[in-house]
């Protein structure tokens, strides 16, 4: 009983001087912060871009579909990736986002087709598609960092997925940025370098993020 005595005297010394462990928000509170924070550079970049042509370009179907698809996966991943970085969460939260990815590619892709829809309608140069992917890179890089500092918070399990989920995210919301700034409509050569800049930011997150998250060094 002594001993027994000790070991309790012990626990409750220890637990004295334990500093109480604050709860992290809900998911969809910490994904709205991180959207918040979206939308402010958003607005940002609009007193450094025209956005004269979002009207124009908005009234075209597939164009309008594509950016609500990427605003839909956006937030849909950020959620995802929140969700998924709590211990306990299952992993299926990570399917989240692929029926508004699917919108968006599928939305995108029909900009392929412009000449048919749009007789006419002036398609990208080297320039331009350069503008592009310097934006996307330039926007998606600094909203994956703050999503991943955001993460780190939690503890996820699965930290490739939970980053690979965050640069998701991060370049959907770029692209859904780039809409009222995009030059031009959408061509094969103009998808192709979008969708490498989504590629490349999810597989850099995926494992640059990731092992940030597991706590190991870069």
């Amino acid at each position: 009983m002594s001993d027994l005595g000790r070991h309790d005297g012990l626990v409750e010394d220890l637990a004295s001087h334990l500093d109480p462990v604050r709860p992290l928000p809900a998911p969809g509170s910490r994904a709205a912060l991180w959207l918040a924070a979206a939308v402010l550079l958003g607005l940002a970049l609009a007193t450094r871009y025209s956005a004269a042509g979002l009207a124009v370009r908005m009234a075209v179907p597939d164009m309008a579909l594509a950016a609500l698809g990427a605003v839909l996966t956006a937030v849909s991943a950020a959620y995802a990736a929140f969700a998924t970085s709590v211990p306990g969460r299952s992993a299926a939260w990570a399917l989240l986002p692929l029926p508004a990815a699917a919108l968006w590619i599928g939305a995108s892709g029909l900009g392929c087709l412009r000449d048919w829809l749009v007789p006419g309608a002036p398609l990208a140069d080297a320039g331009e598609m350069r503008g592009c992917f310097g934006f996307l890179v330039g926007v998606s890089a600094p909203l994956s960092a703050i999503l991943v500092l955001m993460l780190r918070r939690a503890c996820p399990l699965r930290p490739n997925l939970t980053a690979a989920l965050a640069g998701l995210a991060a370049a959907a919301a770029a692209a859904a940025l780039l809409v009222p700034f995009h030059p031009h409509d959408t061509t094969v050569s103009d998808l192709v370098v979008h969708a490498g800049v989504v590629a490349g930011v999810i597989g850099l997150n995926a494992l640059a993020g990731g092992r940030v998250l597991a706590g190991r060094p870069g």
